[in-house]
This record gives C-alpha cells, sequence and structure tokens, in this order.
C-alpha cells in the first residue's frame, strides 16, 4: 500500500536523525567499502530506492551539474528520465552547466539536450524575479537541486541554491533538496562570517568562509534564517538525507566517486585547501588556474624560494610548504613561468585551510615587493568584509587577523547548531 507523502516524509526525516534508512535504501550502517571507508547513500540513492514517491504527481525540474551521479557514475537526469515513475520535465543549469562545457563565470544558455530531449534552462547571474519567470516558463511544481559543494562560501553553487529558493516563493513551486557530503567534513565552521555589505554572488548571507555544512542543512539554515527576509515567507523545503555519512567523514571515507563540481576542482584535495586559497583570486597572483594543481599552487612572476621558507615558519599545523615553480595554461600568467609554493597537508585533521591562506597572503606580502590587490578590491567579497585586507596592509600579524572574526564567528557556530543533521 503507498504511503501519503507527509507518512513518507516523516520517515524519511525520522531515517536520517536516526541513522537508519528506509528498508529499500539499503542498510544505514554502510557497507565497507574497497578503500576500507563507509558506504554512504546520498539523498538521491535514497529517494531513487523508495520509487520516487516523494515526487509522485509533480512536474518536476532539476538544478543539477555534472556532480548529480550516482554511484556507478550515472547522471541522475538520465536516470530519472527514464524511469516513468518520475515526471521529469526540465533541468536548470548554474555557472559552468548542467553538462558541465562552461568556464568560471560561464554557462550552457538555453539549449534542449541531446541525451534526452528536456530543455535545459540557464540560472547562472539570475535571481528574484528573473529566476522566478525562469521557473514558471518551464511549468515545473516542483525544483529538486542536487550539486555537490565543497564547504566554502565562496563556491557559488550554495548561493544558487539560496537564489532558486528565493525563486521557488516568488513562483509558487515547491523545493526539494537531495543530499550529498561536505567533502571536507562538517566537523566546524571556521574563517570571517559575511557582512552583508559586502554581499555578492559569492556570499549572499552571513555565513562563515569555511561552513561546516552539507547542502541540505544550508537549505534549512538559509529557510529558517535568510529566505524570508528577502521573499516574505520560507520556501515550501524538503530534504531528503543522506545515510551513513558522519561529520567527521572526509571525502574518500564515503565511498563515492568524486566528479570535478567545477572545472577548476579537479580532486578533493583541491577541495581541502580551497577555502583558504581561493582568497588568492583577490591578488594579483595566480591562485594554480591553468596548473594541474588549481589552489595548491600559487605564485607570480618574480617570487622565490624566500615565501616558502616564510610560511614554513609561520608553523601552520598540518602543512609544509615547497618552493615551485609552474606555466599556468590560462588565466594569471599564462604560457609564463612563475616562482611560488605548493601546499602540501600532511595532517588533515589539524589543518585549517583559512587560517592557512591568512598565512599566505600575510608572508606574500612581506616577501615579494610586486604583490597587489586586485583593484576592484575582490577581496573584500571573499573575505566577507575590509578587515582582513585593512589588517594585512597594516602589517598585523595571521594571528592577529584570525582573532579578529572570532566573536562573529562564535555567533554563526551557535546558529549553525540548531541547523545541524549529522552526528
Amino acid at each position: 500500500m503507498a504511503l501519503s507523502r507527509r507518512v513518507l516524509l516523516g520517515q524519511l526525516a525520522a531515517a536520517g536523525a536516526a541513522g537508519t534508512a528506509l528498508t529499500a535504501a539499503g542498510p544505514a550502517g554502510a557497507a565497507p567499502t574497497p578503500g576500507g571507508g563507509r558506504r554512504v547513500h546520498t539523498g538521491f540513492d535514497r529517494l531513487a530506492a523508495d520509487g520516487y514517491r516523494l515526487l509522485a504527481g509533480r512536474r518536476v525540474g532539476v538544478v543539477t551539474n555534472p556532480t548529480g551521479v550516482t554511484e556507478d557514475v550515472q547522471h541522475i537526469v538520465d536516470v530519472m528520465h527514464a524511469d516513468d515513475r518520475v515526471r521529469l520535465v526540465a533541468v536548470f543549469g548554474p555557472e559552468h552547466g548542467f553538462r558541465g562545457t562552461a568556464q568560471a563565470g560561464g554557462s550552457e544558455g538555453r539549449y534542449d539536450d541531446p541525451a534526452t530531449g528536456l530543455p535545459v534552462y540557464d540560472t547562472y547571474d539570475k535571481s528574484g524575479r528573473e529566476l522566478a519567470d525562469v521557473f514558471t516558463a518551464s511549468g515545473v511544481d516542483t525544483v529538486v537541486f542536487d550539486i555537490q559543494d565543497v564547504g566554502a562560501r565562496f563556491y557559488t553553487y550554495i548561493w544558487t541554491l539560496y537564489d532558486c529558493m528565493v525563486a521557488a516563493v516568488l513562483a509558487g513551486k515547491d523545493f526539494v533538496v537531495l543530499d550529498r557530503p561536505n567533502p571536507v567534513t562538517g566537523r566546524f565552521a571556521s574563517g570571517p562570517v559575511l557582512d552583508r555589505a559586502y554581499a555578492s554572488f559569492v556570499g549572499r548571507e552571513p555565513i562563515a568562509q569555511a561552513h561546516g555544512m552539507t547542502v541540505a542543512e544550508l537549505a534549512l539554515l538559509f529557510n529558517g534564517e535568510f529566505v524570508p527576509r528577502v521573499a516574505g515567507r520560507p520556501v515550501e523545503l524538503e530534504t531528503v538525507r543522506m545515510t551513513g555519512w558522519h561529520r567527521g567523514d572526509f571525502h574518500d571515507a564515503t565511498g563515492l566517486p568524486w566528479v570535478p563540481p567545477s572545472p577548476n576542482m579537479p580532486t578533493p584535495d583541491t577541495a581541502l585547501v580551497y577555502s583558504g586559497t581561493c582568497l588568492f583570486e583577490g591578488t594579483n597572483l595566480s591562485e594554480g588556474r591553468g596548473t594541474t594543481r588549481p589552489f595548491e599552487l600559487l605564485g607570480a612572476d618574480g617570487i622565490d624560494h624566500r615565501w616558502a621558507a616564510a610560511a614554513e615558519e609561520l608553523g601552520l599545523p598540518g602543512v609544509h610548504f615547497r618552493e615551485a615553480y609552474f606555466a599556468p595554461t590560462f588565466s594569471k600568467f599564462q604560457g609564463r613561468t612563475i616562482g611560488g609554493v605548493q601546499l602540501h597537508v600532511h595532517d588533515r585533521g589539524s589543518f585549517d585551510p583559512v587560517r592557512t591562506g591568512i598565512g599566505l597572503l600575510v608572508t606574500a606580502r612581506r616577501v615579494w615587493h610586486g604583490f597587489a590587490w586586485r583593484p576592484d578590491h575582490g577581496i573584500d567579497r571573499l573575505t566577507g568584509s575590509s578587515t582582513v585586507r585593512t589588517m594585512i596592509d597594516a602589517g598585523a600579524e595571521p594571528d592577529e587577523i584570525v582573532d579578529a572574526w572570532q566573536e562573529g564567528l562564535r555567533q554563526f557556530r551557535a546558529l549553525r547548531r540548531q541547523y545541524l543533521r549529522y552526528a
């Protein structure tokens, strides 16, 4: 006998809270993987295993990108399109596009997907009423979100989530979030909290630079704290949690495949450092785009061994710095051999990427006379205020800068705790 949607939601929520899946979704204590990690079942795994009953009778549109895959790396759009138990009528592509053909700051536009024939609508750089009109034009009544995040405030997919939630309210659509792991764990939040005066697409609302949450937890926080302020009320939100994931799990403990969420996020190692070293996008140094190790390699023309030595002297936990030389194939310093550092994380449990990023900024400015911020002060949007930039310019030590954001971080951690859903 089919369950009612409300009963099903209750079972899904209870299963997620208790750490057990619905029978059809497999056991909660995830089976060991060949590498020894637990077997994590994503929100989509559980939705599909239950026959898509949560979406029964709905016209569904999916916000996703290449990371929306099953454990055998089939894309969920292809899987859902082939299954007559769900009525999938549209796909919504974020930055880089649904199939992932665009570089940073680009998207695929409006087209019909050759593999499925489904209409694909572009959400990138759209918000509010403009995005609500896209949802209305698509004919969906339920928007489903399934994208892998990397744990950093300035990774734009979480703000695509936020913008889509706001637009769903304005368009009168229901919203479902299918959860996936935070690949760098959800142990703690760190870094400065955004000042709304510096809000942009790399940070709409006041959360920490490394938020330590999953996308479903963020959706609950957004809906409880931020969406009503902008849209007038919360969105009609449903979340499907994972089973088998614990807050201390790095990606390699999940047993899930890694699909690069964006072209310059090739490995989980990239994600591990990204919430700190992405700050170099706000400077005239290369952040390693155009290399095989983006965000792990940093440098500029004229930098030598002194930067790695100065960074190593900081004694930052869990990481060493190696003098490195590289020639980016695109982006800053394209085709030129430049000097800099490579980060080598040797103890990821003690590694703090945000503190490390600050230490690298401070030492780069001290040892390289050519150091400069981007003229548009993009660093302020990345850090969430002008504090980091002005303190570095004033000669502050890394620990002084870290101390300056502790009160705001303490308040965010208290708020965040209300929305955490995993042990």
